[in-house]
C-alpha cells in the first residue's frame, strides 16, 4: 500500500470535531493486513495529554507497525486513526508529521552519515532528512542547539552523524524528536544496540523528560522491561498483533500479564521506579508444560 500523502489539505493547526482536546492519539479497531499475515488486529488505543506509554511485546507482535501507523507513515487496512485532532484520510499528513516527534531504526538508517548532528535536529522542522530543500535561520539553529543541550549532545553539533557512537546518535535523535514543541513523541526502540552504560544514560534522560510536565505525550517501544524509564505512567502489551493488556503501568507490568504476553513464566520486580523480569525455572509456562531454565 502506498504511503499516505496529501488527503484533503485540512490545516493541521486546527482540531477535528468530536475529538477531546486532551487526546493526542486514538486508534479505533485498527488492523493492518499483509496476506497471509495480520500485523495488527483490531487495536483500540488512546494516548492522552500527560501520559507516558511503554509498548512491549515479543518480536513480530506488531510494535513497530503500531508506531508506523501512529506516526502516519502507514495507512491501516481498516479502522480509524486520529492524531492531534485530525483523522487520517482527512488531513495533509506531510504537514501533520511536523507536529510528531519520531525516532526509529528506519529513520536512523535513512540519515546520510556525513550530515551534522545540528542538521539532523534542525531538519525535523520539516520532518525531512536534509536541510537542503528548505531555508533555515539563526533562530532555527539556536533551537537545535538548545535541544542538543537538553540531551547532553550540544558539543556534538558540528560532528558528522556517522562518526558518533550508538549512544550519541540516539541522544541526537531524541533531541530531534523534541523539535518545535511537538504534540506527540514516538520512540521506537531507542535503546536497541546500546551497551549498558549508554542504555542507562538514555533511560535516565528519558526518565527526566517523563517527569517534565512540559514534555508532550510520549510513547516508547521496547523489548525489555529493564528499559522502561521511571516516570512512565501507562503500558500496552501486544501479542500476535492484538492488545493483550493496556492501562496504568502498575496494573499491566505484572508477572501474569507479561508471562502470557511472552509465553514464558516470568517473575517481575520493581525497585526505585525501574522494572526487571526473569524466567522462573521449573514452573509451568502459560501454555502448559514446565519451564526448566
Amino acid at each position: 500500500m502506498p504511503e499516505p500523502t496529501t488527503e484533503t489539505g485540512d490545516d493541521p493547526a486546527a482540531g477535528a470535531d468530536g475529538l477531546p482536546p486532551d487526546v493526542a492519539l486514538r486508534l479505533t479497531r485498527v488492523s493492518v493486513v499483509r496476506p497471509p499475515a495480520t500485523l495488527l488486529d483490531g487495536v483500540d488505543w488512546t494516548v492522552r495529554s500527560g501520559q507516558r506509554w511503554v509498548v512491549l511485546g515479543p518480536n513480530g507482535s506488531g510494535k513497530t507497525t503500531l508506531l508506523r501507523v501512529a506516526s502516519l507513515y502507514l495507512h491501516p487496512s481498516s479502522g480509524s486513526v486520529e492524531v492531534l485532532g485530525h483523522r487520517l484520510g482527512r488531513v495533509d499528513v506531510r504537514r501533520l508529521r511536523t507536529r510528531i516527534g519520531l525516532t526509529s531504526p528506519a529513520l536512523h538508517d535513512m540519515l546520510r552519515p556525513d550530515i551534522t548532528a545540528l542538521d539532523v535536529v534542525m531538519s525535523a522542522r520539516e520532518a525531512a532528512l536534509e536541510t537542503w530543500w528548505h531555508t533555515y535561520g539563526p533562530d532555527d539553529r539556536a533551537h537545535a542547539v538548545e535541544l542538543l543541550e537538553r540531551t547532553g549532545t550540544a558539543a556534538l553539533a558540528p560532528r558528522a552523524f556517522g562518526t558518533l557512537s550508538s549512544g550519541e546518535r540516539q541522544r541526537v535523535l531524541l533531541a530531534r524528536s523534541l523539535w518545535g514543541h511537538p504534540g506527540l513523541v514516538l520512540l521506537d526502540e531507542p535503546t536497541a544496540g546500546l551497551d549498558l552504560g549508554a542504555r542507562e544514560d538514555l533511560v535516565a534522560r528519558l526518565g527526566h523528560l517523563a517527569d517534565d510536565p512540559t514534555t508532550p505525550p510520549t510513547v516508547l517501544v521496547t523489548h525489555h522491561v529493564e528499559e522502561v524509564p521511571p516516570g512512565f505512567t501507562h503500558a500496552l502489551l501486544l501479542r500476535r498483533g492484538r492488545v493483550h493488556a493496556a492501562g496504568a503501568i502498575g496494573g499491566v507490568l505484572t508477572a501474569e500479564a507479561l508471562s502470557e504476553t511472552f509465553g514464558l513464566a516470568l517473575s517481575v520486580d520493581r525497585r526505585d521506579g525501574r522494572y526487571a523480569a526473569r524466567a522462573v525455572t521449573g514452573r509451568p509456562g502459560p501454555a502448559g508444560g514446565a519451564w526448566t531454565g
